[in-house]
């Protein structure tokens, strides 16, 4: 299987989740594969390509039939620039025509947003888990939102804006512990929580690498970690390439990531990543 960590990370391990759905996600000899689908005018990958509601649920359908282990859905662009803000109605009304179809799939789908009453709305319409990009931080509800529902939830690292001359890794960590303090008082499990580094918000390129160089790191915590690289622009400033040319990049720093202890992948091109995660470890079960 792949290797969970490199030789010289921290010795705690996660342990067993109690949560079922999180369970079964985690059990499995490779990291689960978390599609994207964005219901957005302004992705910076994909935006526009699946706000129609028959566009974005074949497009779910298709990320299924591919290996996705969930499907991410957020209607609300996060990237960390030139990015517009929406109301939560607004939200609510690009998500309408299409959550309950995707729901209905029978893959566990989850909510990618930075608002608690569109969280508490899509986890009331089917949704199993909140992906928050704030960690808990930012909408004073979200974490009493996430504890009323009980249900898993992805605590996302992120910074109102880069700066190069921070270690990128204590603040990563103490942004985790006041998250989980957060969590801890508005009742969430323990065993519910998965961490997010937020690969490419409030980092510079190179705290973005540094973050996937030192993943096992944050295995201090014993929390399950996901990470999302998939056509980040990191990858650009390594090899100058657009959204859509960064598959190579985003298979290599997920294939690094999955080394260093990750058990969720998030990518926008789940067929590939499915498939290099798979092959990564099945080559490694026969060392």
């Amino acid at each position: 299987m792949i290797t969970t960590a490199s030789k010289t990370a921290p010795s705690t391990l996660p342990a067993a989740p109690e949560n079922p759905l999180l369970r079964a996600l985690l059990s499995r000899p490779c990291p689960a594969v978390m599609g994207v689908l964005n219901i957005t005018p302004d992705s910076f990958s994909d935006g526009g390509a699946f706000l129609a509601p028959e566009q974005a649920i074949a497009q779910a359908r298709r990320m299924i039939a591919e290996g996705a282990d969930i499907v991410d859905i957020g209607a609300e662009s996060t990237r960390p620039y030139g990015s517009s803000a929406i109301s939560a109605e607004e939200e609510m009304r690009r998500l309408q025509p299409i959550l309950a179809a995707v729901v209905a799939l029978g893959t566990p789908v989850s909510i990618d947003s930075m608002k608690s009453a569109v969280v508490d709305w899509a986890l009331t319409s089917g949704v199993a888990i909140a992906n928050d990009v704030w960690g808990l931080q930012r909408d004073p509800d979200m974490a009493k939102v996430i504890a009323k529902h009980g249900v898993p939830v992805i605590i996302m690292h992120n910074r109102d804006s880069a700066d190069p001359n921070i270690d990128i890794m204590q603040d990563i960590l103490a942004f985790f512990a006041r998250s989980l303090k957060i969590a801890e008082a508005a009742g969430i499990a323990r065993d519910h929580i998965v961490l997010d580094p937020g690969i490419g918000f409030g980092k510079t390129h190179e705290q973005s690498m540094t973050a996937l160089a030192r993943l096992d790191e944050l295995r201090v915590f014993g929390l399950p970690l996901l990470v999302g690289a998939s056509r980040k622009r990191f990858i650009d400033s390594v090899t100058p390439s657009q959204p859509q040319q960064r598959l190579g990049g985003s298979l290599a720093a997920h294939l690094i990531a999955a080394q260093r202890g990750a058990r969720i992948i998030r990518a926008h091109d789940v067929a590939e990543t499915v498939q290099a995660l798979r092959i990564a470890a099945a080559i490694e079960e026969k060392r």
